[in-house]
């Protein structure tokens, strides 16, 4: 009988991150999960056996803080879900250096925080992903009006692919496009739910476990263009 996996799930409070614990949860996984406000997590604390840890990503002396509580800790996955969609008005002409610097740090930077604190942490066959978009991918024109948040995906996408250069991890490292999803940044017009998006997500990182390398796909397994 295999030992239970243990994963470390950044951003798990509601959305594609709640439902990364439960798909995972249903398969036997330990789980640990971060949010910035345990008292609006309701749903994340109904989900039976998960340790949840209060973490500001953007925050170094809370990154620190966790560190420091889950050290010791060895994890099977470090996915780092957490972003946001940045000011509804995503003109250039009228953008705030306040608002973009926050996109900036939350979507592409701070990400990469996690990553170089917690990868140590990850066992040899582990399984680092990051939440990416199609969105990031320069090549794709799709998604346009939404300039500043595609540009946040792309920087992403540029800091990981500089991660993985610098760190040469072992581990497999995938920037995941998890589909259009039914969420609150997604909308109700999106293409698919959230069960969907993250079953095939979790089918990914199975399969990609112990390959190396850096991948970017979708949670159905396409490539990706950068």
């Amino acid at each position: 009988m295999s030992a239970t996996k243990t994963a470390l799930i950044i951003g798990a409070s509601r959305g594609l991150g709640l439902g990364l614990v439960q798909r995972l949860r249903e398969d036997g996984w330990n789980i640990v999960a971060t949010v910035r406000d345990p008292a609006k997590a309701t749903d994340l604390a109904a989900v039976q056996g998960v340790q949840v840890e209060t973490l500001e990503m953007n925050s170094t002396t809370q990154l620190d803080a966790l560190q420091q509580r889950l050290h010791g800790q060895t994890f099977d996955l470090l996915f780092v879900n957490a972003g946001v969609m940045g000011p509804g008005d995503q003109n250039a002409e009228r953008a705030q250096l306040a608002d973009v610097g926050d996109l900036f740090m939350t979507n592409a930077v701070s990400p990469i925080r996690v990553a170089q604190r917690f990868t140590p942490q990850l066992n040899n066959d582990g399984v680092l992903v990051f939440m990416s978009s199609i969105l990031g991918s320069v090549a794709i024109p799709d998604g346009s009006e939404m300039c500043l948040y595609k540009a946040s995906k792309a920087a992403l996408n540029s800091m990981i692919n500089s991660f993985v250069t610098l760190n040469q991890p072992q581990q497999t490292v995938l920037a995941m496009h998890p589909g259009w999803v039914k969420t609150d940044m997604g909308g109700e017009n999106a293409e698919i739910d959230v069960l969907t998006s993250t079953r095939g997500m979790v089918d990914q990182l199975k399969a990609n476990a112990g390959k190396g390398g850096l991948h970017f796909i979708n949670y159905k397994g396409d490539s990706l263009i950068w």
